[in-house]
């Protein structure tokens, strides 16, 4: 009698701990498929723009070439009414041009003039006109240069540095997250909520080293604040938190080379920096985390790597 109460017992709590699991599972698939949706968005959005730009390009040829046209009819109208017939001496631009032929050295006002009237009181309306394509310079350039936002997006934009999780916690609401407090060189330890409970142990997020993105905007995951995100090989079934070089310290930068610059304070979602540059992170044939080929580098010690997962994105 009591094996028999054992394995009632056995049989009602098994399938609660399985839908868990499922209930589980079924979060992290959701949450996945939600990316590659806006992932796909993002994407259509970016090939619309290119079509406008394109439209734009071919609309602006068309115009250009109607008002040469217009130029020409122009041209065609002054010369018949004889307006182009009256010679422009070079480098004088206040001869008016009239409907009447005259001789090209007649530039004496329409009034006589005394004999001891200065012959080129035109020249300071020349001297005017010629001053304002100094004035469009010099406009030109006390135009500001473009803010850090409208810059060529790359990874160089992305505050990339090692870290240390001093400690690791489940979420208190949910159960596919963990909640650390991670060291990355600043005076006090950063909070990251990381998606990684179904991949990642909790005894291994102890005390481990990480690559972190420093600069994502804060956002409540679940009620708690994460300010930056542990850098993953990742793949639908498997994930692998990246691992820094061998004497990394928290607060070390990774570099790229080729991709030289500084990283923005904060990315700004609208610009959507982080999108544009998530692509193009994968890990190569020898697990080595690379950016367009270039290697995730913490200058003088080595490059970061995952364990076992190559030719896999990093997010």
């Amino acid at each position: 009698m009591f094996l028999a109460r054992t394995l009632v017992r056995m049989s009602g709590h098994n399938p609660l701990l399985r839908l868990e699991q499922r209930a589980a599972e079924a979060d992290q698939i959701i949450e996945y498929l939600k990316q590659q949706v806006q992932l796909l968005k993002e994407k259509t959005m970016v090939q619309a723009s290119a079509r406008e730009e394109k439209k734009l390009m071919v609309e602006n040829a068309r115009l250009k070439s109607e008002i040469e046209e217009l130029k020409k009819t122009l041209l065609e109208k002054e010369k018949k009414k004889g307006v182009l017939d009256v010679p422009m001496p070079s480098g004088a631009n206040s001869a008016k041009c009239s409907s009447k032929p005259t001789p090209p050295t007649n530039f004496e006002p329409a009034h006589p003039a005394s004999p001891t009237a200065p012959a080129q009181s035109p020249a300071p309306k020349d001297e005017g006109k010629k001053k304002k394509p100094e004035k469009k310079e010099k406009a030109e350039k006390k135009q500001p240069a473009p803010s850090q936002d409208e810059a060529k997006v790359d990874v160089s934009r992305l505050d990339l540095r090692i870290g240390r999780i001093v400690s690791a916690e489940k979420h208190p609401d949910a159960d596919s997250l963990y909640v650390e407090q991670v060291d990355v060189g600043e005076a006090a330890p950063r909070t990251v909520v990381s998606g990684l409970v179904k991949h990642i142990p909790l005894d291994q997020m102890q005390n481990r080293m990480a690559v972190l993105l420093c600069n994502l905007k804060p956002a409540k995951m679940r009620g708690v604040v994460s300010q930056a995100m542990v850098m993953c090989a990742s793949s639908p079934d498997k994930v692998e938190i990246l691992d820094p070089p061998s004497g990394a310290v928290p607060g070390d930068r990774v570099t790229f080379q080729g991709f030289p610059g500084e990283p923005d304070k904060e990315l700004n979602p609208k610009k959507k920096v982080w999108e544009q540059v998530q692509p193009d992170l994968l890990t190569d044939a020898q697990c080595v985390a690379t950016y367009n080929g270039a290697p995730f580098e913490v200058a003088g010690k080595g490059v970061c790597k995952a364990q076992t997962m190559s030719k896999s994105g990093i997010k």
